[in-house]
């Protein structure tokens, strides 16, 4: 279990004990979030925010009257040590939930809207590709990379990828109970497949393919983003990567390639094709010929 799960874990604990109603309040959480179909992470996400913010007030975070909540949020803002984008996210949608679940709809309305950033994702070149993994100087780093871009997997798909979900035989790779909560099946590169077998009978994994620090773990969320923070000095390149820049380059190139997007949108385990449709924004697609006027300016 990892060090982040682990630590949410004590602030949910921690809640239960020293605030009176959270624990029955938490239950219900519980079993509505992963009864209606919702991840265990959202559940965490979840329980994490509604714990802090009951153990500020010493109340269950349902209870809280409105001026407590919006000076909750405004504090969150106005901090020095500002939280994640994701953490006030998350308390805002923990709320949303927790009002939906007690039948307090109409508080929703009165929660601050989250504005929607539409930023497109950052893609490496091909020749980029090839810069990054060279720059790793670990097989096991370079193992991962590689599988990242070929198969165009999550961070915590390739974390929670086991030894027994990589079909050599069949040449596919199964995938767990994603974000979504279904598995799914990816095709194994053949030449991805020569580079696996190469780093399993290096490294000689037990039962994660890329196994953490301790007995029986998954490498942490944390350990992946080392990696890639390090192989980036030493690449060169100047965008800003992250081991999500390697699915999103993934889905671009197979676009680029002709690959149609629904194809596309159920190989990354999209539950909408809307989600896939942001990488047609920054594929180099053939059917017309991107240029700019400043070219033909000056032609004779």
């Amino acid at each position: 279990m990892e060090k982040n799960v682990l630590k949410t874990g004590k602030i949910i604990n921690l809640a239960k004990s020293e605030v009176k109603g959270f624990a029955q309040m938490y239950q219900l959480l519980e079993q509505k979030v992963l009864l209606g179909g919702l991840s265990s992470s959202t559940l965490l996400n979840y329980g994490r925010c509604l714990a802090k913010i009951s153990l500020h007030f010493k109340t269950p975070a349902h209870l809280l009257e409105e001026e407590q909540i919006s000076g909750y949020l405004m504090d969150l803002v106005r901090s020095e040590q500002q939280p994640s984008k994701s953490y006030f996210k998350h308390t805002v949608y923990g709320m949303r939930y927790l009002y939906r679940m007690h039948d307090m709809e109409d508080r929703i309305i009165k929660l601050p809207t989250l504005k929607r950033v539409d930023k497109l994702p950052v893609v490496l070149s091909k020749e980029e590709i090839k810069i990054f993994v060279k720059s790793s100087r670990i097989l096991k780093h370079k193992a991962m990379f590689c599988l990242l871009y070929s198969s165009g997997l999550r961070s915590q798909e390739l974390r929670n990828l086991l030894l027994r979900d990589i079909d050599f035989d069949r040449m596919m790779i199964h995938i767990r109970q994603t974000k979504y909560n279904k598995d799914r099946y990816v095709p194994l590169s053949p030449l991805m497949a020569r580079g696996l077998k190469q780093y399993i009978m290096a490294y000689n994994p037990k039962q994660y393919l890329f196994n953490g620090k301790e007995t029986g773990s998954s490498m942490s969320a944390r350990g992946v983003q080392w990696t890639v923070r390090e192989t980036l000095k030493r690449s060169g390149i100047k965008k800003e990567v992250t081991a999500h820049t390697l699915r999103h380059s993934y889905a671009t190139h197979l676009l680029e390639m002709g690959m149609n997007i629904d194809s596309v949108s159920k190989l990354l385990g999209h539950s909408h094709l809307n989600t896939t449709l942001v990488y047609l924004h920054v594929a180099r697609l053939n059917q017309v010929e991107l240029f700019s006027p400043f070219d033909r300016l000056y032609e004779r």
